[in-house]
């Protein structure tokens, strides 16, 4: 009986750190303090993630964000590009996009000065052979 109290302790720890808090991003280049708005998209590949996708703001701007998971790049090498940008209601392409050059697992938009409109993020993986993108829910 205690061993069954105490797996099922674990497992709500477990579970509590794991949906806790707000994703913060580790270091943004373009803005020291900034903040995740609206929630994490995962791109997949079938039952794959590639990739997720988040929408920051800081220091009066927008930034997007996506970050290349490691099983993905483990399985697919690093022949790959990833990008991030913003996207508005109007705008044809995204805002800010850019990204590391080939391999980098971690890609930052420019900003963009949109906190006054409805934004989602945007990121994509690129490769010779993959073409990924996605998008995070619109914030206004």
């Amino acid at each position: 009986m205690h061993k069954r109290i105490g797996a099922a302790v674990l497992t709500a720890a477990a579970i509590a750190v794991t949906f806790t808090g707000a994703a913060q991003a580790e270091s943004n280049p373009h803005c020291g303090s900034v903040t995740q708005i609206g929630s994490t998209k995962h791109i997949k590949s079938g039952g794959e993630t590639v990739a997720s996708v988040k929408q920051f703001k800081g220091c009066n701007k927008n930034y997007g964000y996506v970050y290349v998971w490691d099983s993905w790049k483990a399985e697919h090498g690093s022949k790959f590009r990833a990008a991030a940008g913003i996207y508005t209601r109007t705008s044809e392409g995204p805002l800010g996009y850019s990204g590391p050059g080939e391999g980098g697992q971690e890609a930052w938009s420019n900003s963009s000065n949109t906190l006054s409109v409805c934004t989602r993020g945007y990121g994509s993986v690129i490769s010779a052979s993959h073409s990924y993108t996605g998008m995070t829910e619109e914030r206004c």
